[in-house]
């Protein structure tokens, strides 16, 4: 899934004139894609929204087993 997005959403869609132009323009998908880009398979969550989401649920659940010991 990932590799035929890369393809048609960036690739075939940019004409590069140096291997350091393919770099950025690559470079910059890339960051949207993992920090702005919504995804299904993370419950329609950016990756970053998710991770951040992931650590506050991990450091409740640390702090909950603190209080319990």
């Amino acid at each position: 899934s990932f590799n035929s997005r890369l393809r048609d959403e960036c690739l075939n869609i940019n004409s590069f004139y140096s291997l350091l132009h393919a770099q950025v323009v690559i470079g910059d998908w890339k960051t949207e894609y993992n920090h702005q880009r919504r995804h299904s398979s993370l419950g329609y969550l950016a990756p970053v929204d998710y991770a951040r989401q992931c650590t506050h649920q991990s450091e409740t659940d640390d702090s909950q087993s603190d209080r319990t010991e």
